[in-house]
């Protein structure tokens, strides 16, 4: 699982992606100019497995292949809607709001509730300080949602974890 970073001054997640992506996609929404780069950072979060294939032989393969362009292009909006919905979220709720629609967020990747992060880079992804994500944490495991030790947060209440969320976290069915 990899994170889409903003870079600047400060940084904040703006988008997550799992087996379901890539990353890359000045590449597919280049339209043929070469000198189109990013302009953000992207951390691996949850090792797993991938390949990795030269821009210019994924140009070559997406002119072959108009299915595989049609793919990439479908995940490319698939993740602006994403972005766009992280944007919202960052701006307009609580951090508890947000630690749980991250949280279920990275869990559908993992395919799993054991989620290995620290406090330090659940920071960094919400844009916060380290404090701010240990006292929201810790309002997830009193209330029964979550457990958290060292390096390591499981979830124990799905549901009640999306409720939490407010409305900020959508079911990769519901895209």
């Amino acid at each position: 699982m990899a994170s889409v970073v903003a870079n600047g001054e400060h940084e904040i997640e703006v988008g997550m992606i799992g087996r379901e992506g890539m990353t890359g996609l000045s590449v597919v929404l280049d339209g043929g100019n070469r000198n189109n780069r990013a302009v953000h950072e992207t951390y691996m979060q949850i090792g797993g497995s991938g390949q990795r294939m030269a821009a210019d032989n994924l140009r070559e393969a997406m002119a072959a292949s108009g299915t595989l362009l049609r793919v990439f292009l479908g995940f490319a909006h698939t993740f602006l809607m994403q972005t766009t919905q992280t944007a919202l979220a960052n701006a307009r709720s609580k951090i508890e709001e947000r630690l749980a629609r991250w949280l279920l967020m990275a869990a559908d990747r993992v395919d799993g509730n054991d989620l290995p992060l620290t406090h330090e880079f659940l920071a960094i992804m919400l844009g916060v300080r380290r404090s701010g994500v240990k006292i929201a944490l810790q309002g997830l495991e009193r209330t029964g949602l979550i457990a958290h030790k060292r390096g390591m947060v499981t979830i124990l209440d799905r549901g009640a974890l999306e409720v939490t969320s407010n409305g900020t976290y959508v079911r990769p069915s519901d895209r």
